[in-house]
């Protein structure tokens, strides 16, 4: 059974890419170390050939009409004398004819004096290097000399590899350097994977990591703040699961209770009424988790509501209205300030009556605890300063200024005794900060006018 395999390293990805452009860079530094070499070599091999030819030139008069060449035999080894070349001569009229030398050496081309021909040449079967001169004086002719290539080739070799083997040399050591600096630079890489593979799926604390390379801490930096994401987004669902049960508590119980009172009565006018309750509990119900659901998408996405005109004392109205039987019963006075006048903001109106039914129910459930007198709730909309401000107010105990922010987490609750505090804190005014937010209005909490009781305010247009 074939295991596949994956795809190759980082460093392995470095290396391939870094090698294989140094070893390019190499071959063709290579190449032109040989080309330089191979030119300057020829160049001093060719420049003394030509010091012989015109040496030999120098030796030639005319005798009998006809240009002999005037040096004996010793002189000629002594010219042409080389220690490790062969080197042969030849001196052609300009017919062509042979006027001394070595019959081997092929017949020059027409030149004209002073002009010389340098080219390679295969003679016996050895590789010659060959330099014809055209000579003016006594009388035009051209002398040739010949020189064995070997030298020449043994030269250029020992160039090669006292200038090639050194750069190979550091080619492998800076690869065996570069193998272990990649190596080291990647390193917070795979201590970046090890710390990402073993965290927990609910631990979103910033991922630890000891980077020297910018890429590395801009990488470590992107999962930190993917991780500071994930975990606004986790507790974005947390606070809508919280949200969606203390919203949706209230008019669930208000079922509960409808569909009791109903069993419990055999008047089909009862249970006509306690129906249609039932119904409004219900559209009140999904009207609040639709919202909270929007609520939640918004929270996610980071962005905000669109804010309409709202009649606010229209609203006020209704929800003192949705809240006096309750009152009633529990022989609260609630009442309403401000609402004869028309009063317009700029809001969302489930925003704004989730506002007043969180407020409203705090104050109903723990603001008329200990309290002197008969308990008072009353919901006011004033106008200070351009304005419109919106609050609920109550005549209990209130609660001390130090455990305020206290009360705005979740599930903190007064003690309900007097001087201590029995407002309801926890969901209920945790919701009313957070859709005060969206509607971009400052909301405060405190006492009332005289220092007693509880006192909501959120300022509309600030």
């Amino acid at each position: 059974m074939s295991s596949r395999r994956g795809p190759p390293s980082l460093r392995q990805n470095l290396l391939r890419h870094i090698l294989l452009w140094l070893g390019l860079a190499w071959l063709f530094g290579s190449a032109v170390t040989v080309g330089v070499g191979q030119w300057f070599t020829q160049q001093a091999f060719d420049r003394a050939l030509l010091d012989d030819a015109y040496l030999l030139a120098s030796k030639v008069q005319v005798q009998g009409r006809r240009l002999a060449l005037q040096a004996t035999e010793r002189e000629l080894q002594d010219f042409l004398f080389d220690q490790n070349e062969t080197v042969l001569f030849a001196m052609h009229g300009t017919d062509g004819a042979l006027l001394a030398g070595e019959a081997a050496l092929p017949r020059p081309p027409r030149l004209s004096p002073p002009d010389r021909l340098f080219r390679d040449q295969d003679i016996a079967g050895r590789r010659f290097r060959v330099v014809m001169l055209g000579v003016a004086q006594p009388s035009p002719f051209v002398v040739s000399v010949a020189q064995s290539t070997s030298e020449r080739a043994r030269l250029l070799r020992e160039l090669l590899a006292f200038s090639l083997a050194p750069q190979l040399l550091l080619l492998l050591v800076l690869a065996w350097r570069l193998h272990r600096s990649i190596a080291q630079d990647i390193a917070p890489l795979a201590q970046l994977r090890a710390a990402v593979e073993q965290r927990q799926a609910g631990d979103f604390t910033p991922v630890p990591v000891q980077a020297d390379s910018a890429e590395a801490h801009d990488l470590a930096r992107a999962i930190n703040l993917l991780l500071g994401r994930l975990e606004e987004s986790a507790r974005g669902q947390r606070e809508f699961t919280g949200n969606v049960a203390h919203e949706l508590r209230t008019p669930l119980a208000g079922i509960r209770a409808q569909a009791e009172y109903g069993l419990r009565h055999r008047d089909p006018e009862v249970w006509h009424e306690q129906l249609q309750g039932i119904a409004a509990s219900e559209t009140r119900a999904s009207q609040a988790l639709d919202k909270l659901l929007a609520l939640a998408l918004a929270y996610e996405a980071g962005t905000a509501l669109q804010l309409v005109p709202v009649r606010l004392d229209e609203a006020v109205q209704e929800a003192v209205m949705r809240f006096l039987p309750r009152a009633d019963k529990q022989g609260v006075d609630l009442g309403a300030e401000g609402v004869d006048t028309p009063s317009t903001v700029q809001a969302d109106l489930t925003l704004v009556e989730g506002i007043l039914n969180n407020l409203l129910e705090n104050a109903l459930r723990h603001g008329t605890a200990g309290g002197d007198g008969r308990p008072v709730v009353t919901v006011a909309v004033q106008q200070e300063d351009g304005r419109t401000v919106l609050s609920v107010q109550d005549n209990g105990p209130g609660i001390p200024p130090e455990r305020r922010s206290e009360m705005l987490k979740r599930g903190v609750r007064g003690v309900g005794q007097p001087g201590a505090g029995s407002t309801a804190g926890g969901v209920g005014l945790a919701l009313v900060t957070f859709y005060a937010q969206l509607l971009k209005a400052p909301v405060s909490f405190g006492s009332g006018p005289d220092g007693r009781g509880w006192r909501c305010a959120i300022v509309f247009g600030a």
